[in-house]
């Protein structure tokens, strides 16, 4: 069954009638076409008005919505003779970072992604995509093993913030994180991040501070979460939509603030919607933005990286 979001519900109560109209209209029943046809037009309709006017908060749900594709999907979708890596070498395997070699559009790749899982089993396999240091020591090693190898990285990022536990500040999560962002920012080779669903703090820029930062329509990417702000501002997690407002962390607001390049759209009504055609436009922006990258040398793209982040900020109204 689908679920829906509760500024959802007008849109669900229509589809639901359109269902049982769709079951009694079944060979045997009655023949209300007509009927299901001026629903579905008045679905369609109601579900364009919603998304037309998502407020932050609103795109702060459809980001976490648990039917949206997740980094895996796109590995599957658009990755061919895809072979997962695992381990950081130094203490364990961790699951919420997820990488490997491929190939994309014939093209050898190497993949990261931060994973949320699917369903219980999953999530609590990936620990909900939040990462320990061993996974950001991954990266890290990946990242330099695409170095070493001469091939671009492409990352699929969907993490909600790194995993805040006493276990993995003892093992020096602050410490990895950082390696990890300064591996992407030293990368000899293209690194395309895509921002797939929530993109929470140092645990999203970790594997996010490419060449080009891509983005869904609908995904967020913030400092921190809605509850979060609202817990430390307001000491008072229900302010979050108030909190979603003021951290301007949508597409639209990131691509006007010069912090992210490409907004991606999605279908209608959210990526859940369309798992495969929002796993396709991905893979159409993913390669228009890898192919301009691929004639550079790696002294050029750390330059070009390196201004590029150094600019964030400068002369942008807030």
């Amino acid at each position: 069954m689908r679920h829906y979001l509760d500024f959802e519900k007008p849109i669900a109560e229509l589809e639901g009638k359109i269902e049982e109209l769709r079951r009694m209209s079944e060979p045997g029943g009655i023949n209300i076409a007509d009927e299901v046809a001026r629903l579905t037009a008045v679905a369609d309709k109601q579900l364009r008005a919603t998304y037309a006017k998502l407020t932050p908060w609103q795109k702060t749900l459809v980001a976490r919505h648990p039917d949206r594709p997740k980094a895996t999907d796109y590995v599957s979708g658009l990755i061919t003779d895809y072979t997962p890596l695992a381990g950081d070498r130094a203490f364990a395997d961790d699951a919420a970072v997820i990488g490997g070699l491929g190939r994309f559009r014939g093209r050898s790749v190497v993949v990261l992604g931060t994973e949320k899982g699917h369903d219980t089993e999953s999530r609590v396999k990936h620990n909900f995509g939040s990462a320990r240091p061993e996974g950001y020591r991954k990266a890290r090693r990946l990242i330099e093993l695409a170095g070493r190898f001469g091939l671009p990285i492409l990352s699929f990022v969907d993490t909600s913030g790194a995993f805040p536990g006493i276990e993995a500040e003892a093992r020096g999560q602050a410490e990895a994180i950082a390696r990890a962002i300064e591996a992407c920012l030293e990368a000899p080779v293209p690194l395309i991040a895509t921002i797939i669903g929530e993109g929470g703090s140092g645990g999203a820029i970790a594997l996010a501070a490419g060449d080009q930062v891509l983005m869904l329509e609908h995904a967020i990417y913030s400092v921190i979460s809605p509850e979060g702000c609202a817990s430390i501002l307001w000491r008072d997690a229900a302010q979050a939509a108030t909190a979603a407002e003021a951290l301007r962390l949508t597409a639209d607001d990131l691509k006007r603030l010069r912090l992210i390049d490409t907004v991606i759209p999605e279908p209608l009504g959210g990526a859940q919607r369309d798992s495969a055609a929002t796993v396709a436009a991905v893979g159409e922006a993913v390669h228009a933005a890898l192919t301009p990258l691929l004639g550079l040398d790696g002294a050029t793209l750390r330059a070009r990286r390196r201004d590029k982040y150094l600019e964030m900020g400068r002369d942008v109204a807030i």
